[in-house]
């Protein structure tokens, strides 16, 4: 399972994503791609954000079962705390 969160993207960064992932809400997109397409298209978010976040959340074998990773700047920060992940808020 991967999840995608984007915010402050072009709308044709988004349209891309919706042929390999389903958007129940905006900005938001779902589904089960293998490792490299979801690599792939992360990069493809990292690329073409224009000034944009995103979240990138996916399985993994780990406590949690999931890893975490984002880009741009954001008030959550994602942090590693002995093995687990957490969100800080930062005040901007």
């Amino acid at each position: 399972m991967v999840v995608i969160i984007l915010e402050s993207v072009p709308q044709s960064l988004r349209g891309e994503l919706s042929r390999w992932l389903i958007e129940p809400q905006a900005g938001v997109f779902v589904g089960n791609v293998s490792a490299m397409v979801r690599e792939k298209i992360w990069a493809k978010c990292q690329e073409d954000s224009q000034g944009g976040k995103g979240t990138l959340i996916y399985n993994y074998n780990n406590e949690q079962g999931f890893e975490m990773v984002s880009f741009g700047d954001s008030r959550r920060q994602i942090t590693l705390f002995d093995g687990l992940f957490l969100i800080r808020m930062n005040k901007n």
